[in-house]
Formats: structure tokens, sequence, C-alpha cells
């Protein structure tokens, strides 16, 4: 074993250190690294917890891609898709690809003696994926499609449901307009009760058939007026988008989740400074309490480094022993902060304590997420970052006498 990692440890398992000074600086040393571990973890994994809970929400909502033809633009109502280039087989054989739908968008207005609301009717077909759907469903069922005559069972919002005083099994009337003719009535059966907690979301969709948007816009049976694409990983999105536009035909367009929502997309990217930024502070908290834990462990041991220096140990090797230990007081600090850390996740994560107004956040309850690399990288960047910072303040080393040091009391 070289002497600096030898010696290091010798003093850093003293006995000596619980009488004294060290006890104090060692505890402070420790104290601060373990805080430092604890904000950075629950930063971490709350920051990528919410990003990630908030685009899953809208891609399991509305599709991780959605292909939609060229005329209908940004309007809600869709136009009838383009069907020249557009193969849905084979977007249905991309492996990362887990399932396809159609759908088609129509705005209206659903009312009754209570009150009115605006809303955008999303007809699904036979493919809608119930299951993916489920998660939303805070009472009742989707309606079971066949596409063969009409279906008057719809899901809504829970504030749509709040604001029109409705419930499950209860009837409201939707109107519908259409150039140049009369407004267009449906009288719908409430089936089923959703929330997202994302406010663009719950403020306006409605789930039904889409027969009666066929029916109202004289579409085909066959017709739709999009298609969500949803993927086994919310990542694939990304990687199989130029994929996907080769796929469609150039009369129609492709758009992920989050480019849907541009407010929320760029409501999302403050994380990623807001991460950055605490965990830069953190760390150089963490860093000049280490520092200075340094400074004072060698004016302390002031004595010793004479003593070493008259026995022949050089300023390197000196600077290299107090460097080992001030890192070997660091690791019961990570071990500690770390256990904590992950604790207050754990219980965050399996009890969700911690509430959030979705109205602001579009989650209700804080979203963490467990990243073994980004838990390593936090504990690693630390210990690595604080023993460079520690190299310049241990040259302080170099300019202690053998003769004062010894004399020194």
């Amino acid at each position: 074993m070289k002497f600096p990692l030898y010696f290091s440890r010798k003093i850093a398992f003293s006995k000596d250190n619980k009488n004294n000074l060290s006890r104090v600086i060692i505890f402070i040393g420790r104290l601060s690294v373990a805080l430092g571990i604890i904000v950075s973890l629950i930063t971490v994994s709350t920051g990528f917890g919410s990003k990630k809970a908030i685009k899953e929400r809208l891609a399991d909502f509305s599709g991780h891609i959605t292909v939609r033809s060229t005329r209908s633009n940004s309007s809600y109502n869709t136009s009838v898709l383009d069907n020249q280039g557009l193969d849905v087989k084979r977007i249905k054989e991309i492996p990362d690809v887990a399932s396809v739908q159609k759908y088609a968008m129509l705005t209206g207005i659903m009312r009754n003696e209570h009150n009115f609301a605006g809303i955008i009717f999303k007809g699904i077909g036979k493919d809608f994926d119930s299951l993916r759907f489920k998660k939303f469903l805070i009472s009742g069922t989707t309606p079971q499609v066949t596409e063969k005559g009409y279906n008057n069972g719809v899901v809504i919002s829970d504030k749509t449901a709040k604001d029109l005083h409705l419930k499950v099994k209860d009837s409201i009337v939707t109107v519908f307009s259409k150039a140049d003719q009369q407004p267009i009535y449906r009288k719908f059966e409430v089936l089923g009760i959703y929330r997202t907690d994302i406010k663009m979301i719950d403020d306006q969709f409605v789930i039904g058939d889409i027969n009666h948007i066929r029916k109202i816009q004289d579409m085909k049976p066959d017709e739709a007026g999009g298609i969500d694409i949803f993927f086994k990983n919310i990542n694939d999105a990304d990687t199989d988008f130029p994929e996907i536009e080769k796929l469609i035909g150039y009369k129609n367009y492709a758009e992920k989740a989050t480019e849907k929502f541009p407010q929320i997309t760029d409501w999302i990217s403050i994380f990623d400074t807001n991460i950055a930024l605490i965990i830069i502070i953190m760390l150089i908290v963490v860093v000049i309490n280490i520092i200075m834990v340094l400074l004072i462990l060698i004016i302390e041991r002031t004595n010793s480094i004479g003593l070493l220096k008259t026995l022949g140990a050089s300023n390197s090797q000196i600077r290299a022993t107090f460097i080992n230990y001030t890192l070997i007081i660091m690791i019961p600090g990570l071990l500690y902060g770390n256990v904590m850390g992950l604790g207050l996740i754990l219980i965050q994560k399996f009890f969700g304590l911690i509430k959030l107004n979705p109205e602001n956040y579009y989650v209700s309850t804080v979203p963490v997420d467990l990243n073994p690399l980004a838990i390593i990288s936090i504990s690693l960047g630390i210990l690595i970052i604080s023993g460079l910072a520690l190299i310049i303040p241990s040259y302080l080393i170099s300019k202690i006498s053998p003769v004062k040091a010894i004399k020194y009391n």
C-alpha cells in the first residue's frame, strides 16, 4: 500500500479524532456532503420524474405521434386523411410501434339547464386502446365502438362533469355546427369520467363514437381524420419519427405529442435549467465546506506535517495524504446522503405524500424517477470534483517549515 493512502487511513480512523477539533470538523464535512447528496437526488428525481410523467400523460391520451391531413392545419376540426402515400400497415410493422388507432375530431357545445361547455369531440373507432386509456378513468367505462351503427356513450372529463353537474349514466345534449347548415343536435349518455390533470385536455376533450363525426362531416365509413401512433417506449417516438414521416404521404403531416401543446413543452424545458442550477449550487456549497475542512485539518496537524517532512516525506506525498484523508471523511456522508435521499424518494413514489395543484403543474402528486445512472453520477461527480478542488488548497502544506512546525503548539 502506498504511503499517502496508508497514512491517511491511519489518521482517519485514529481514536484521537474523537477527542479533539477533528471530531467537529469531520461532522461538518460529512453533514454538508450528506445534505448535498439529498438535495441533488431529490432535485434530479422529481425534475426528471415530472418531465417523464407529463410527457407520458400527453402521449397516452393523444398518441406519441399523430398523423393528420395538411388541410386541418391547426384546427381542432380534422379533415379527412389523404390515403395517397399513407401506409398504415407498414407503420404497424415498425418494431417499436405498440398500436395504431384512427380518430376524427369536431368542436361542439355541451349544454343543459345547469351550464354549457365548449368541447372537442374526439371520435374513436374499434381499434381504440381502452387499456391504455384506463389509467385516466375515475369512474365508469369507455364506449365499446364497433363502427356499425352509432354508440351514444361518451367519456367526459371530471371538470366538464362538475361544470354541467353530470355523473355516469346521465344524458347530455351536444350541439355541433356545420357550414351553411342549421346546428346539429346529438344526445349522449355519460359512460365514463376521466381526469388527466392536464388542463388543456381536461377542459375540452370528450371521447365518443367516430361514426357521429363521419355522419356530420359526410365522411365515408372507412375514412378518418387522423391516426394516433403509440410506441412501446416514449423515447422511441424521437427515434422513429423520420421513418414515420416517410410512410404518411406528402398531403399528411406527423406531429409529436409534445408539439401539440407548445406551452407545456416550454414549461417542461425549464426543469433542465432548474435542475442544473440547483446541482451547481449544492456542488459549490459542498466543495467550499470540504476545502474548509481540509484547511482546518492541515492547521490542526501542523506538528504532524513538520514531523513527516523531517522524516523525509515530500510535499506531494503529504498533500496526497491529506486529500485522501478528506475524501475518506466524505464517504460516510455520501452513504448517509444516498440512504436518506433514496428513502425520501421511495416514500413519495409509493405513498405520494406531497400533492400539487394540477392546474399549475399538470400532475396532482410530485412524481419521481429513480434513474440508477443519475444516482451513481451524482455521488461520483461530487466525490471527483471535490477531490480535484482540494488540490490547490493542499499546496498550503508546501509553505510549512519543518522546524517551525515541530515547535508549533
